[in-house]
Order: structure tokens, then C-alpha cells, then sequence
């Protein structure tokens, strides 16, 4: 499985042949926007964690020029099918086999709104299981305790976590949720793309390494493969 970083929370996930595009939030992203083509990038899936504009600004243009399937909650699932665009529905706590693996939502604590105000349903995140390799994608979540659910049916490979602070965790209460779903191994989103989640990188490293744990943080274009 290779996970690829476009900024924010936005990531590709290669597994095989099938191509995946989390919460695709790039032309609009100065770190993004002038390294990155969307109309290069590979898409079978579309995975949008809520609806906010960060989170869903390329969803469109990508799954118009690619074909995807979106993959979200009933409410934003609607709204895409709506305007023509091959969808699929989940909610919270549900699971579904897919050509590549599973896919399980799983609870967020945030909000979800379309950039327009209307409602984009209850937020969430998704366990990918694909092979005998999982991760666990958080999406714009505080620390919940409903993360240690997680480790009673999944081990971990890889946990994708908020780190930027106000609008989500921080990253001491990301460190506490690498420990609530047994993971030492992550990889940092949602920082430093707008002046309220700016971080201190070589900080936010040391407090990982000093709790034990390896937190990745990629530039723009930059991989991973677990």
C-alpha cells in the first residue's frame, strides 16, 4: 500500500492496481496547487471524510475526469449522486468489501457543512484494510475515546492523524490517540495549510519520538509504502 501526501488532508492510496483519492483539497492549497495537476491523478475511488471545502474543493473535477466512484456518508453520497456522479453510501460504523479491500466509517468528532452552508451530514473517518495491511484514516476529528474500539478488530499498520491543532487534535492529544488505537506509527495531516494550524515540525517530531512513536511528516508529492 503507498500512500501519497498533496497537503492538508489530502492523500492518493495505491494498492495494486486500484487508485484512491482522499479528501482531494489541492488547487486551492498554496503548498499544492502549483506542484500538483489534478487532472493527472489516478482515481477508481474517492473517499471524502465530511464536507468541508478543505476536504472536498477537487472532489468534482476529479471524479468528472477520471470516473470514480465517490465514497462518503449518506448525506454528501446524495449530494454527489444528485449531480450525476457515481456514489457510495455508508454511515457510521458500517462496512463494505471493495475490489481493492475493506472500507469501514467510523466516527469523527467534528462538523460537516458544504462550503454553501448546507448540511453535509455527520463527519467521519475510514479503516482501510487491504491484504494484511491496515491504516486508519482519522479525518478532522478531536481525541475521542471511541478510538480504542479500534484496536479490538483491527492491528494498525499505519494511523493518519490531524495534527494542527484548533480545529482538530493537536498533537499531544495526537500522540494520546496513537496510544488509544495501539499505533506508533503516523502520519501527520491538517497543519500548517491556513495560519491557525501552523506547527513546529522539529517540535512535533521530538514529542513523538520521546513518547516512543514515529510521526512522518511528508513534503508535497512525497510517499510512503507500508
Amino acid at each position: 500500500m503507498k500512500i501519497t501526501f498533496y497537503g492538508q488532508n489530502s492523500l492518493a492510496i495505491q494498492i495494486k492496481d486500484t487508485h484512491i483519492i482522499v479528501d482531494p483539497f489541492i488547487t486551492g492549497n498554496d503548498f499544492s496547487k502549483d506542484k500538483v495537476d489534478i487532472m493527472d491523478l489516478k482515481a477508481d475511488y474517492i473517499l471524502l471524510t465530511h464536507a468541508h471545502q478543505d476536504h472536498i474543493l477537487d472532489a468534482e473535477a476529479i471524479a468528472k475526469n477520471t470516473g470514480a466512484t465517490i465514497v462518503s456518508n449518506y448525506e454528501i453520497s446524495n449530494h454527489y449522486e444528485d449531480k450525476g456522479f457515481k456514489v457510495h453510501p455508508m454511515n457510521h460504523g458500517g462496512n463494505w468489501n471493495f475490489n481493492f479491500g475493506s472500507v469501514k466509517y467510523v466516527n469523527a468528532i467534528h462538523t460537516s457543512s458544504f462550503p454553501d452552508g448546507s448540511y453535509g451530514g455527520q463527519p467521519g473517518g475510514f479503516i482501510i484494510t487491504a491484504g494484511d495491511k491496515t491504516i486508519y484514516i482519522a479525518g478532522d476529528t478531536a481525541l475521542t475515546m471511541d478510538m480504542k474500539l479500534i484496536p479490538l478488530q483491527y492491528k494498525l499498520d499505519l494511523a493518519i492523524l490531524p495534527i494542527g491543532d484548533n480545529f482538530t487534535m493537536g498533537i499531544d492529544d495526537a500522540i494520546l490517540a496513537s496510544d488509544f488505537v495501539e499505533c506508533n506509527n503516523v502520519l501527520g495531516v491538517h497543519y500548517d495549510t491556513f495560519g491557525y494550524i501552523k506547527i513546529d515540525h522539529d517540535q512535533a517530531k521530538k514529542k513523538f519520538e520521546k513518547a516512543g512513536k514515529k510521526l512522518h511528516l511528508l513534503e508535497i508529492s512525497e510517499s510512503i509504502t507500508i
